[in-house]
């Protein structure tokens, strides 16, 4: 059996490899998805006291590091059974929807743009950020990097700093703010939403209008249903910051809807002994492997699993680019695993509005935005949906409020079944007896998993009981002489 290995893979955010095995007929018998790091966070917080969770987290990650500030917080609040005042949840969504501004801009120019604005068989050292730009232009660019900028300056002022905010604490915000900053942000916020529109509109001209492109979303090798899972508010539209947690099944009909108190009752995780990374499924469905369909306890949370978790977008703008988006696709829910990419772009819109109405809410300045907790502290959890999936964060504690246990379920973790079934798929669809196999080829099964945005730094928190390692050793020459592996599944 030949053996193929993308490794590392590329543009996402930690490390992995991607193993794809061909039979002696040379189709693709299997493709793993596999994570060789392990990050210990549920550890480190054992004993640490409750409150500084908030700034222990974030640094899971330098990419998302405002997700874990918020669920962590979140999490604190319900230890400590404190309600936030109404101006500081505003104030962490006003924080929380510049981040996703800035995340989603990422994203979309930096990891994934180059496979469209390129194009998946550009060579490798122009399919990047910098052959984008050459290929767009420094006026695209630079506004790219400038709005970008602007949205960070948000999270810097608002978060104390711009990676690893410390704003958050049980109970509210660490401090207010005032006019002046309320009217930068205003103004920052303007730009945002014709910044969203200006790359609603590159999608369009760049993707939809190109036939091939179009065809490759709707294949078979990028088409997979699925449950779909995504923080809805009480209108059951799109929220970030706030409510319940909603299922939909591969039909587009509710299946569950839970506050974050009951995650456990709905969520459990499946281990495997070849990766670090733990897949979770739908207890009342069951772990049925890898693989999909109503039977399938596999479920999806990313951009396009909100939509289709939802009724529709809270702001006028992006509800619109909601509807354009099913209509042109055929209706809900949309299968297509590319098509999150519009998704994606859909949620920047959101987040940009939503990030206008907060800086004109007049309680924004509200000097009242913390209430300090007085209740002795026990048990918590927080959730948000992080810009790759819903975030948990649980915290128990002891009367002193010292983390005792803690489990969290991370964006990404919830789509590493899917995103294996992806990589599978499209491995299968692309790869054929007697093909040669191009770099081209490879990429397009990278872009299997590059379109969930994976934030494998943030993910992985299971140990398996024992090290998958491979052994590479090179003569002076630099040649492979021999290969020693343990535990390599």
């Amino acid at each position: 059996m030949q053996k193929i290995s993308i490794d590392p893979i590329t543009r996402l955010e930690g490390h992995g490899k991607i193993d794809i095995f061909l039979d002696e007929e040379g189709n693709v018998a299997n493709a793993y998805l596999l994570i060789p790091e392990l990050r210990g966070f549920e550890k480190f917080a054992e004993g640490r006291p409750v409150e500084e969770m908030p700034r222990i987290t974030p640094r899971i990650c330098g990419v998302c590091p405002e997700a874990h500030h918020m669920a962590s917080a979140k999490a604190c609040d319900a230890v400590y059974h404190v309600e936030v005042p109404s101006a500081g949840k505003k104030l962490r969504e006003l924080l929380y929807s510049a981040f996703y501004v800035a995340d989603h801009a990422t994203h979309f120019y930096i990891l994934a743009g180059p496979d469209f604005v390129l194009g998946p068989d550009a060579p490798v050292a122009e399919r990047n950020i910098l052959g984008l730009i050459h290929k767009v232009g420094l006026e695209i660019g630079g506004r790219v990097i400038k709005c970008r900028g602007m949205a960070m300056d948000i999270i810097g002022t608002l978060g104390g700093k711009t990676i690893h905010p410390v704003c958050a604490i049980p109970g509210g915000m660490s401090k207010a703010i005032n006019e002046e900053e309320r009217a930068r942000f205003e103004e920052i916020a303007r730009e945002e939403v014709e910044f969203a529109l200006f790359t609603l509109q590159v999608f369009r001209d760049i993707v939809l209008k190109n036939k091939t492109y179009v065809d490759m979303i709707l294949s078979d090798a990028y088409t997979m249903p699925t449950y779909y899972m995504g923080l809805v508010d009480e209108n059951n539209k799109v929220n970030f910051y706030d409510g319940k947690v909603r299922v939909v099944d591969p039909d587009g009909k509710e299946f569950v809807k839970y506050s974050p108190d009951q995650y456990l009752d709905v969520v459990a995780e499946h281990v495997e002994p070849w990766t670090y990374l733990k897949f979770p499924f739908l207890k009342k469905v069951g772990w049925k492997g890898f693989v999909t369909g109503k039977d399938s306890g596999v479920y999806q949370a990313t951009p396009l699993s909100r939509l289709n978790a939802a009724d529709g977008m809270a702001t006028p703008k992006a509800q619109e680019a909601y509807e354009e988006f099913y209509s042109t696709l055929g209706g809900k829910p949309v299968h297509h695993t590319l098509a999150t990419h519009w998704a994606r772009l859909i949620e920047l819109l959101y987040a940009a509005e939503r990030l206008l109405e907060l800086t004109t809410d007049p309680e924004i300045t509200d000097p009242h935005v913390r209430n300090i907790p007085t209740q002795t502290p026990t048990e918590g959890v927080g959730i948000v949906e992080a810009p790759r999936g819903t975030l948990t964060h649980h915290f128990i504690t002891d009367e002193k409020g010292i983390v005792q246990k803690a489990n969290l379920i991370v964006g990404t973790t919830n789509n590493y079944a899917p995103i294996s079934i992806s990589i599978k798929k499209a491995a299968q669809a692309l790869i054929r007896k007697g093909q040669v196999i191009s770099e081209g080829i490879l990429n397009r099964v990278e872009m299997a998993f590059r379109a969930y945005d994976p934030c494998f730094g943030c993910a992985t928190h299971s140990l398996p009981g024992q090290m998958p390692l491979e052994l590479r050793i090179r003569d002076a020459q630099g040649n492979i002489r021999e290969v020693l592996r343990q535990n390599m599944g």
